[in-house]
């Protein structure tokens, strides 16, 4: 028997170990994820599941609450109605008592125009928010509730519809003030879109991506707003729930992503496959979501879907470069050219599987955002 054999035989195996280490394929995905999450944050993406990065790819429907994140949503208020004895201001101050209990943009903006009118406001006891519906309290020893337009088609109540449908159809949102089964009044609040609004939406269609707007306003400012972002699929009148049911039912079709900035909007920002909260909004919605819009921009999700296909294509790239190094050396380090003289000797495969973890970190490290 041959001595050299076992010598030469034990150096082939010690190569193909040191070529086989797979550093390289360690590091393929987490550098370039933990590139791509740095670049984010420095764009204002606060990535806080970096799944999300790999899923946004397949994204399908883009599900987008209307106030606050396709509009400003700073209300003010448009006009004051009455339906019963009660004058506009009496209206508006007992509305702006129970709303000063709450943080709603709705809530702001009666607030404001109370200030404006420099009205005295009474205080408000035992102020309880009505999920999906709006306020109840009692003011100067009388229930009062701030209802949605929703909530009297429910339970039937008379009101002057017509009026109401005008300032509806003009894009306000409406809140109406009730006392027992008796409307007292109305408030018609404006809000206007983001600047960016409508150059998003048509560059989602422009993807693939079907934008949808969900909004617990009612059906006729929905419909305004909607014309004017040039969207053809949009749900109003929605309660917590009824978005996330939405969000369900979309997903039996395609990965959903769903941007919203309430506490209304958390548990659909839950259920989506990515959830985006505007950084603007309530803590509970940046809590729950996956990406967080540090700008308030919902243009910037098409940073984020551009920074997610640019991510893909590192992952892919490094695998590629990680599993080829593999594929063509393993076989040298196994001697399979040792016939015609060719050796690959321990050292030269401990510098190649160096090299190729240097060349899987110089490949993430190219990855940059292209903005839309």
């Amino acid at each position: 028997m041959d001595a050299k054999r076992p010598a030469t035989a034990f150096e082939r195996m010690v190569t193909v170990f040191i070529i086989a280490c797979p550093h390289a394929l360690g590091l393929a995905i987490p550098l370039v994820i933990a590139r791509s999450t740095s670049i984010g944050a420095t764009n204002g993406l606060l990535i806080r599941n970096r799944q999300a990065l790999e899923t946004a790819k397949r994204a399908k429907y883009m599900l987008m609450d209307k106030t606050g994140t396709l509009t400003e949503g700073k209300f003010t208020v448009a006009t004051t109605l009455h339906f019963a004895d009660q004058s506009q201001e009496e209206i508006l101050a007992t509305m702006a008592a129970l709303e000063s209990h709450s943080e709603h943009p709705l809530a702001t903006g009666i607030k404001a125009a109370a200030i404006e009118q420099k009205l005295t406001v009474p205080a408000a006891e035992n102020v309880q928010v009505m999920k999906g519906v709006g306020l109840s309290g009692t003011v100067d020893g009388i229930q009062y509730e701030i209802v949605n337009a929703r909530y009297l088609q429910d339970h039937q109540l008379t009101y002057d519809k017509t009026q109401a449908d005008q300032w509806a159809a003009a894009g306000n949102s409406l809140a109406f003030l009730l006392k027992g089964q008796q409307v007292l009044g109305m408030v018609a609040e404006g809000d206007q879109l983001k600047s960016s609004s409508k150059a998003f939406v048509a560059e989602l269609k422009q993807q693939g991506i079907t934008p949808v707007m969900l909004t617990g306003d009612n059906h006729e400012t929905a419909k305004k707003v909607a014309s004017q972002l040039g969207l053809t699929e949009f749900l109003a009148e929605l309660k917590p729930e009824n978005k996330v049911a939405q969000v369900k039912a979309y997903q039996q079709h395609g990965v959903v992503m769903m941007v919203g900035d309430g506490v209304n909007d958390a548990p659909s920002l839950a259920q989506a496959d990515i959830g985006v909260a505007i950084g603007a909004g309530t803590d509970v919605a940046i809590d729950t979501a996956d990406v967080v819009l540090v700008h308030s921009d919902p243009a910037d999700i098409l940073n984020f879907l551009s920074l997610a296909k640019a991510t893909n294509r590192k992952m892919v790239q490094n695998l590629w470069w990680g599993a080829g190094y593999n594929i063509l050396a393993i076989p040298f380090a196994a001697g399979i050219l040792a016939p015609i003289g060719f050796i690959l000797s321990p050292a030269v495969g401990a510098a190649i599987m160096s090299l190729s973890t240097i060349v899987v970190a110089l490949n993430a490290m190219t990855l940059h955002l292209k903005r839309v």
